[in-house]
């Protein structure tokens, strides 16, 4: 049952990107709509990483013990200087990972 349900999502994820993506289909978005999706990626992306950075042990942690809120901020700060979604991922997990395990680590 449960792989019936995962090949079904698959389908129709993948046939929900295929119509709109397929250059050779007739199906086009008007601009308002195109306007009003290019709201859902940051909107998904907010709802993934939000709880993660501020609720990290499923209560708000807003102290500057915080690794996930130190790793996010850094990353924040990269991503708007240099543009660069490598350097940014790569340096703010390595951030993480010192915080992590030595500054903020449990004794």
């Amino acid at each position: 049952m449960v792989m019936i349900s995962i090949l079904a999502m698959t389908g129709l994820v993948f046939m929900s990107r295929y119509l709109f993506l397929e250059p050779k289909l007739p199906l086009r978005l008007n601009p308002q709509a195109q306007r009003l999706l290019s709201y859902s990626s940051p909107a998904v992306l907010t709802a993934i990483w939000a709880p993660i950075v501020f609720m990290p042990d499923n209560q708000l942690d807003l102290s500057v013990s915080n690794p996930f809120l130190w790793a996010a901020l850094l990353a924040g700060l990269i991503a708007w200087k240099t543009k660069n979604v490598l350097l940014t991922t790569i340096s703010s997990m390595v951030v993480f990972l010192i915080l992590k395990l030595v500054v903020f680590a449990p004794t």
